[in-house]
């Protein structure tokens, strides 16, 4: 336990009964505890008045240590004691409410709660045993969400690594890990990593072995290794031209392929017309997008006319005739409720599992059931496959790649906002521009590059950039007018860089019209909205886009959204809170700082509004209000004003 001040000072009392005063009224904050209650907690084997003159002891020494100029938090009544007021900071609740999900967040949890308060009293320990427990299940939960959105092998195998020095009886991290390095090739450091679950597991829970699931993983992995130590090394199909862009031998590589499978139905049959006809709702909406090749929603298990395919070692068949991947899943029937769990699985690697979901309703309507869950559905594997293949492409040594393969490998660049992989990723939509010319996708995604380039002030030509942004984004809405996310970003470059809302709204619903489950056209027509004004619908829009894709790479993006809306509603708390979160998921994205500055400095936030000046300066040095007033795309003079108002008060100049 640790007790400070700005000037380095140490404000701790000397008694630990007084320690455990202070900590419980700090966890407590701002709400008041009772001091009966703070009496039986620290000295219950006590008589009451002994108890009560006991505590009356530690509130002078209390008082005393915080001196005369933080003696102001400590509020004292005839019947409470608390500790509240401004400049109080206390670590745990920092921790307890935080919504950030981030590695550095996470280790603040390593070390034990109030470790030198043990054994003070029967009553504390049982307190203190119980706060422990809300800090492990906080962690358990930071940790799970960092695992769950770790991009890459790499990524997951620190992301485990830190979850499982806070809990190390962790399985499915310890899962995570024995997956990942041996999805990196290195077996032998899979096999150690389960050997170091069983000792962990064995060591705190008298010789337990791991699950059934784990040790069927390394069972995998280890035939894995057998065989990569018996067989000769398969070779992909060499890529062949065929005068108008490079396919393979298994065919048009331009988009990713998927089988949509019917679903299992567990125990009641009433969930098959379900089953059937939400696999359709599935293959229809992920038609829409135009990098999915969608195979017609029929079971390989049992083709017309045909016998099941043999399966493979994972228990799913190694090649699905013309399907990279397939999505199945099982219904479960209770009284009023279905529940619905589904997994996309990838065929090239053998059955891993790339996303899983589950999905409970009540059962009413069955039409509208399945209209709402494929669009969820769909909405979230759109950005869970793009960042599979992304991955699956940047971990692929190709000598020669597709305009697709090049694609793919641009994307994590341009979530990632990192200047030297952002300026690398514009290199490679480029390429892949350069190699399939009517390309719509490709068009689109440079369109984008251009304008993100330019929205963090990267650009030395800002003119040309815009330009540029325009001409890709009309040249991929020619290539394919039915491409709804060509659509949705040329709409964003006319909002947006050239400063026409009621233009890009028009291009935004077509392109909703033509997909509604396109996360990226609700959130960018949530835009347009507000850079006319109407902010309710531009929030309306915005919260809908992240209903529809809870854990899209550009999450960040809709965060910063939603600050920039809240600031012209005047919800400055909202918008700060957006801004926060937005920042942790991304703090390269200089354009989140700027909203977020303002809603500070209108609320009156100085050191966070300094801090955060600070670092948006850093990002864009020389960035002004007036250069602030020029790129804004906003139609009411009012919401300029605010902007710029809210950014002087904050102290930018």
């Amino acid at each position: 336990m640790a007790v400070g001040d700005t000037r380095g000072r140490s404000l701790l009392p000397r008694t630990r009964k007084t320690r455990a005063l202070l900590a419980v009224l700090a966890m407590s904050s701002p709400r008041p505890v009772l001091r009966a209650q703070l009496a039986a907690l620290l000295w219950s084997r006590r008589e009451q008045e002994q108890a009560r003159a006991s505590l009356r002891q530690s509130v002078h020494e209390l008082q005393d240590s915080l001196g005369p100029d933080w003696s102001h938090l400590f509020i004292a009544d005839r019947h409470n004691l608390s500790l509240r007021g401004m400049g109080l900071s206390v670590d745990t609740i920092e921790l307890a409410d935080s919504t950030a999900i981030a590695i550095d967040l996470l280790d603040r949890f390593k070390y034990r709660l109030l470790d030198d308060l043990d054994g003070l009293d029967p009553a504390f320990d049982t307190w203190l045993a119980d706060a422990r427990n809300r800090l492990n299940r906080r962690s358990l939960a930071i940790g799970e969400s960092i695992l769950a959105a770790s991009d890459g092998p790499v990524a997951t195998i620190e992301a485990a690594d830190h979850l499982l020095a806070i809990h190390p009886l962790h399985e499915g991290a310890w899962r995570a890990m024995i997956r990942s390095h041996a999805e990196l090739g290195n077996l032998d450091a899979a096999a150690g990593c389960y050997d170091r679950c069983c000792g962990a597991l064995a060591e705190a829970r008298d010789g337990r072995r791991p699950s059934p699931e784990t040790d069927d993983l390394i069972s995998r992995v280890r035939a894995r290794a057998a065989v990569a130590q018996t067989s000769p090394a398969v070779q992909e199909p060499a890529a062949v031209s065929n005068g108008g862009g490079r396919h393979s031998q298994r065919g048009d590589r331009s988009a990713v392929r998927v089988r949509v499978a019917p679903m299992r139905t567990l125990g009641d049959q009433r969930n098959e017309s379900l089953a059937v006809g939400l696999a359709e709702e599935i293959s229809a909406g992920l038609s829409r997008f135009r990098w999915i090749s969608c195979v017609p929603a029929m079971s390989w298990r049992d083709p017309p006319g045909k016998a099941a395919p043999e399966s493979g070692a994972f228990g799913y068949p190694w090649e699905v005739p013309e399907a990279d991947l397939m999505l199945d899943g099982t219904i479960q029937h209770a009284p009023g409720r279905v529940r619905i769990i589904v997994r996309l699985v990838d065929l090239r690697a053998g059955g891993e599992i790339v996303w899983a979901g589950r999905f409970d309703r009540e059962m009413t309507d069955p039409l509208a059931l399945q209209d709402e869950l494929g669009a969820t559905i769909v909405a979230r594997i759109d950005p869970e496959l793009l960042r599979h293949e992304a991955r699956r492409m940047n971990m692929a040594q190709q000598t020669e790649m597709t305009a697709q393969d090049l694609l793919l490998r641009a994307l994590p660049g341009v979530y990632r906002m990192e200047w030297q992989g952002f300026v690398a990723a514009g290199r490679l939509l480029e390429a892949s521009l350069r190699a399939d010319s009517g390309s719509s996708v490709a068009h689109g995604w440079l369109a984008y590059w251009n304008l993100l380039y330019v929205g963090q002030g990267w650009a030395t030509d800002p003119a040309a950039c815009i330009a540029e942004a325009g001409r890709l984004a009309e040249r991929a809405v020619m290539l394919d007018p039915g491409d709804a996310r060509a659509l949705t970003l040329a709409g964003h470059v006319r909002g947006y860089l050239s400063k026409h809302p009621a233009e890009a709204i028009a291009l935004h619903e077509r392109a909703l019209a033509l997909n509604p489950n396109l996360a990226m056209a609700w959130c960018f027509s949530g835009f347009s909205y507000s850079y006319l004004g109407d902010h309710e619908e531009a929030l309306r829009r915005i919260n809908h886009a992240i209903r529809l894709s809870p854990a899209d790479p550009h999450m960040f993006f809709f965060d910063m959204a939603l600050v920039i809306v809240q600031l012209m509603r005047g919800d400055y708390a909202a918008a700060i809170e957006a801004g926060r979160r937005a920042v942790e998921l991304n703090p390269l994205f200089s354009s989140t700082y700027k909203s977020y500055l303002a809603a500070l400095g209108w609320q009156g936030l100085m050191p966070e509004a300094h801090e955060v000046r600070d670092r948006l300066l850093a990002l864009e040095p020389g960035f002004s209000i007036a250069q602030a007033v020029e790129r804004s795309p906003f139609v009411r003079a009012e919401d300029v004003s605010r902007y710029a108002e809210g950014l002087r008060r904050a102290g930018l100049t």
